[in-house]
């Protein structure tokens, strides 16, 4: 059984609890981050707890934990817990409130492991489908804990026979998927939105190393260009880099992973790998 970090303590999964008047529960009020684990260690550790702390500065979560003791904290929780390779999620919630909608600005740390899961090997040597889906994140760059438009999004998908819903704003421009960043290869440019998302980890490493073999554009990107692009495809801390064949019922380009989105996957195993 997984043990996880609870507000202060480590306890088995099944008595990892928080009080009924947390304001995560009440009014959707916390933020979050997940990370996951390349040969037991935790990959960009302090990247994703400076991400976590900004999430709580755009919805003034004023966070009583230092960067350090939540590093600590993960770590500690990584060694109490026998998983070879896992995902790491860490919460902070809005915390209690006697009136069920005022902070009392005493927010919860939860850390909670789980193992990896298997992703397909076809979605990475025959690409996926995604969809896209009209709204636009309410406090863009915060990853907040109120996903009921991903999960929606995410439902409409699975009916499609897709693996993710590409978010599209009003000006018919794609921003991001519910747990992904998007890169179209245009010309000979790899183009990625750079406004109005949440900006991955996965995202910035591929940036880095793709900076060392292609021209980058950081720009707006209409869905009309992404599905003329000539390669797309999305990352993830879970998924890494997956190749997209196809969007709504628009194949991209012949329909198969791309030669430059293989090159940057091939280039992406072997950074993973020397961490």
């Amino acid at each position: 059984m997984a043990i996880y970090y609870t507000d202060g303590k480590f306890v088995p999964a099944e008595e990892a609890v928080i009080p009924v008047d947390d304001l995560a529960l009440l009014r959707g009020i916390g933020v979050f981050d997940l990370l996951r684990t390349y040969d037991g260690k935790p990959y960009f550790l302090d990247a994703h707890i400076d991400r976590l702390e900004n999430s709580a500065r755009k919805i003034d979560l004023a966070l009583p934990w230092s960067h350090d003791e939540i590093a600590g904290i993960v770590k500690q929780t990584l060694a109490r817990n026998d998983i070879p390779e896992a995902n790491i999620r860490i919460v902070v919630t809005g915390g209690p409130s006697r009136d069920f909608m005022t902070p009392s600005g005493k927010p919860r740390l939860l850390v909670l492991v789980s193992p990896i899961p298997k992703l397909p090997e076809k979605w990475y040597t025959d690409g996926v489908k995604i969809i896209s889906w009209e709204v636009e994140r309410p406090i863009p760059g915060a990853k907040s804990i109120d996903y009921i438009s991903a999960s929606l999004a995410l439902k409409k998908a699975a009916a499609e026979e897709a693996i993710e819903a590409l978010y599209i704003d009003r000006n018919g421009l794609a921003l991001e998927c519910t747990t992904a960043n998007i890169f179209a290869f245009a010309g000979d440019k790899l183009v990625t939105p750079g406004k109005g998302i949440l900006s991955g980890v996965t995202r910035k490493v591929v940036l880095e190393l793709a900076g060392e073999m292609f021209p980058i554009d950081i720009r707006d990107l209409s869905r009309t260009e992404l599905l003329a692009a000539d390669e797309v495809f999305i990352t993830g801390t879970s998924k890494g880099i997956v190749p997209v064949v196809k969007v709504d019922d628009r194949t991209i380009a012949d329909g198969r992973p791309g030669p430059r989105t293989r090159q940057l996957m091939e280039e992406m195993k072997r950074h993973t790998e020397e961490q």
